[in-house]
């Protein structure tokens, strides 16, 4: 049967539900389930937990290198003096950079595009972070450039433009090798797997040929 606002014996508990059931993944069944479990809670901790929301949404910062997630104006991969920051490897979100650092198989630094080309969601290039991109080659301290993306038809052809916008950059630029199956997003990726693509990455037109 269909929840409906005669249901709720309260206006606030149907909004608060309304405001879980936004999350990605969370149907109203489960919202209420958690709206009624934070209500059982005692009221400085449900004050603990609505403060680190609205603290993250206020105060989280995007990274101006690389534009992953970070507590700093530079994240703290960027910052670090021994990662390899001639070795970018460009992947779709934020949540690839967490699934490829818990592979503990890659050194180098991250360049975060906010999504993949895709035309029927309205995302062009204009959308990402390309041009960010280009204009860190074009400073000249990066040496290759790993393709990260998910292998679905929407990351092959973010893959393919950014292939034609540096392929004459004098750089080396590398794809995942094909342990990560066709369809695959990265976070979906088991870390064994995910490592060894990294580790065993092939030239770009190499695997296109």
């Amino acid at each position: 049967m269909p929840m409906n606002a005669d249901h709720f014996p309260s206006k606030l508990l149907e909004n608060a539900v309304a405001e879980f059931a936004k999350l990605p993944g969370i149907g109203k069944k489960t919202a209420l389930r958690l709206v009624l479990h934070l209500l059982k809670k005692e009221p400085e901790e449900v004050h603990r937990f609505s403060g680190t929301m609205t603290q993250l949404r206020d105060e989280v910062k995007h990274c101006q290198h690389c534009y992953n997630i970070s507590d700093t104006e530079v994240c703290n991969i960027c910052s670090n003096p021994s990662r390899d920051h001639g070795l970018v490897c460009v992947v779709e979100s934020i949540r690839d950079v967490m699934s490829i650092e818990n592979t503990q198989q890659f050194r180098g630094v991250y360049h975060v595009l906010g999504g993949i080309i895709s035309p029927m969601d309205g995302i062009g290039p204009a959308d990402l972070e390309i041009d960010s991109l280009l204009n860190r080659v074009e400073k000249g301290s990066i040496r290759e450039i790993i393709f990260a993306l998910s292998t679905t038809m929407e990351g092959d052809s973010t893959n393919f433009y950014l292939f034609k916008k540096l392929k004459n950059s004098n750089i080396r630029i590398t794809t995942l090798a094909r342990g990560v199956s066709v369809g695959d997003e990265l976070e979906y990726t088991d870390e064994l797997t995910l490592g060894r693509s990294i580790v065993n990455r092939l030239l770009y037109e190499q695997f296109n040929s």
